[in-house]
């Protein structure tokens, strides 16, 4: 068994992947050293998906879009979530903002995850460091 490196080429990602696959199919009578290996080759194989092609946020609007066409559901159809056609016509059309009892009801009655609702999928901006140099106060 060669180490496991970084990713760098597409030849190194797709090997991995087969050799992961190959992994989970005998996952029943791994010894401790491949299911050592399986685990660090799963996180080298995400990193590099995750570099190569992240997932963008679900908008959640667009989600609620998507599960109306999944079921084929009509603006109508939403009325019992939204309490009134005319809200549901404001908030498809990103007028008005989903309140928390639209957003349980929905949820709820459409399998909506809550957080994509909410918008906590939402990547956070990286913080920077603080550059405590621009403060005045100073030890004494």
């Amino acid at each position: 068994m060669m180490d496991a490196k970084i990713i760098r080429t597409e030849d190194q990602y797709h090997a991995y992947l087969k050799e992961v696959g190959d992994l989970i199919v005998r996952s029943e009578v791994l010894t401790a050293d491949e299911q050592n290996r399986m685990e660090v080759l799963t996180v080298l194989i995400e990193s590099y998906e995750n570099g190569k092609c992240p997932v963008e946020p679900t908008d959640p609007i667009d989600a609620i879009l998507f599960r109306m066409e999944e079921r084929g559901l009509k603006r109508a159809d939403l009325i019992p979530y939204f309490g009134t056609s005319s809200r549901v016509s404001e908030v498809l059309n990103r007028k008005r903002p989903l309140t928390v009892q639209m957003i349980r009801a929905l949820s709820l009655g459409l399998g909506i995850s809550a957080d994509t609702l909410v918008g906590l999928n939402e990547v956070a901006p990286v913080k920077k460091e603080i550059d405590w140099s621009k403060f005045p106060i100073k030890e004494w």
